[in-house]
């Protein structure tokens, strides 16, 4: 039987470069992976890490009127990729329905995600996350839109059947 050797000092030092190489690529696709955002003030910050589920426009009218626009752009997250990095106790919530816990900084009244638990996910708002490349899919609750938009994405009338709605389509 032959006998086992100790690896050599080169292999030890090939094997720690290996490992350091596949650490630094891994961190680096994490950190791609990673963005942060803040409420108007900076006094919250959160950040997201991974894909989201799902991006795209509200045209409901609770959303544009929380947001003040005539459209909310929206980035839907699983809770474990959300978390709260600064100013957990300036955070409020407004629910108008059970469908929405929005949250926003007490400080500064800026927004910064909503919770919707029967869906199981959290909108942080597009705008909230500034280093996020928005990539929008399709349109929801588009029966109520005061802003018709002609770019060729999907647009429901409500939600789709998975989230409770009729999935039902609206023509361009």
């Amino acid at each position: 039987m032959g006998r086992l050797r100790a690896p050599s000092p080169l292999n030890n030092q090939s094997l720690l470069h290996n490992l350091c190489v596949a650490c630094a690529d891994r961190n680096e696709k994490e950190n791609a992976m990673r963005h942060a955002g803040s409420c108007f003030c900076g006094a919250v910050q959160l950040q997201v890490v991974g894909t989201p589920e799902a991006m795209g426009y509200c045209h409901c009218r609770s959303c544009r009127s929380w947001s003040g626009s005539p459209v909310n752009a929206f980035t839907l997250w699983n809770p474990e990729a959300v978390r709260i990095t600064a100013g957990t106790e300036s955070i409020a919530t407004s629910q108008k329905t059970p469908v929405s816990q929005r949250k926003y900084c007490k400080k500064c009244g800026g927004h910064v995600m909503t919770l919707h638990p029967p869906f199981g996910l959290v909108d942080v708002f597009a705008a909230t996350l500034p280093e996020l490349a928005f990539k929008p899919g399709v349109h929801v609750n588009y029966a109520e839109t005061v802003l018709p938009m002609n770019d060729g994405l999907p647009k429901l009338k409500d939600f789709p059947v998975e989230l409770g709605g009729s999935g039902e389509m609206i023509a361009d």
